[in-house]
């Protein structure tokens, strides 16, 4: 099974965002935590949610993924920014906790001016306070394009926060094609080069998801502008390797594209109609 889906709203229930899944052909889907530059959250409906567990077990539907908000900076050298960041991660996984085998996707922080290094050590170190070896959720860290002060955007530096992090075993990436192009990975006419580096250097048993999206910008512009598959400087061909690149065949996608609903469906026919 392709597992694809779009990202769609919960404003009225897991239910609901389900049935527009199924409605145009996906498998699985992204929602937001809580509003995406905000902080406010409210927590799930404990019946929406009873439901639709019971209704992903029945059918053949990935687990949805959740995305936090890009208000999250645990790199921040603002204490008030990073203190956010601890209570917006705890009240998330906390609320995730009964999903079976969800994961929760983050931006890995900008160090807004103090350099990677200790970006990186500041979100190594929120990582620890909030995660537990008995957890259940699976925190993703996204590969980023380099933009502004972003960390994430060498799949070395993902490294470097994983191999730090205490309760490692609930970490992986969620590799973003808009953001990895931009980023100078040449998964446009390289793909088996990018996966053998991240292989090496972070290992493909922590890739646990993929956001598709064509680009706005060309390679290696360190530049975060998604587009439409097959309308951006990625290309459709590129998308068709993709999905059928035998070792990422088990990896569910994630439309992040400039879409509605209808746009997504064409998307999403797209790729099943590619597939080998």
């Amino acid at each position: 099974m392709l597992a694809v889906g779009p990202h769609l709203s919960i404003s009225k229930g897991l239910c609901d965002a389900l049935d527009v899944a199924l409605s145009i052909g996906a498998t699985t889907f992204q929602f937001f935590s809580r509003n995406p530059r905000g902080g406010a959250s409210k927590p799930l409906d404990d019946t929406d949610l009873s439901n639709f567990i019971k209704r992903i077990k029945d059918i053949p539907f990935a687990t949805p993924l959740c995305h936090a908000p890009y208000t999250l900076n645990p790199s921040s050298n603002k204490e008030e920014t990073r203190d956010f960041a601890r209570m917006v991660f705890k009240e998330d996984l906390a609320k995730l906790e009964v999903i079976p085998n969800i994961c929760y996707n983050f931006h890995p922080g900008s160090h807004v001016g103090q350099g990677e290094e200790v970006g990186i050590r500041k979100t190594i170190e929120i990582l620890n306070e909030v995660m537990t070896h008995d957890m259940k959720v699976t925190i993703l860290l996204e590969t980023m394009s380099g933009k502004g002060t972003e960390i994430g955007k060498t799949f070395e530096e993902l490294k470097e926060i994983i191999d730090n992090v205490e309760c490692r075993e609930h970490l992986g990436v969620c590799l973003d094609t808009c953001h990895v192009f931009c980023a100078g990975y040449d998964i446009k006419n390289d793909l088996d080069g990018v996966l053998d580096s991240f292989d090496k250097i972070i290992g493909l048993d922590k890739l646990k998801a993929i956001h598709m999206n064509d680009t706005f910008n060309d390679f290696a512009t360190h530049k975060d502008h998604h587009q439409k598959l097959g309308e951006g400087f990625i290309g459709s061909e590129a998308f068709v390797n993709i999905i059928n690149n035998p070792r990422l065949k088990n990896i569910p996608i994630y439309l992040e594209t400039p879409n509605e609903i209808d746009g997504y469906k064409k998307e999403i026919d797209f790729l099943k109609k590619n597939l080998k």
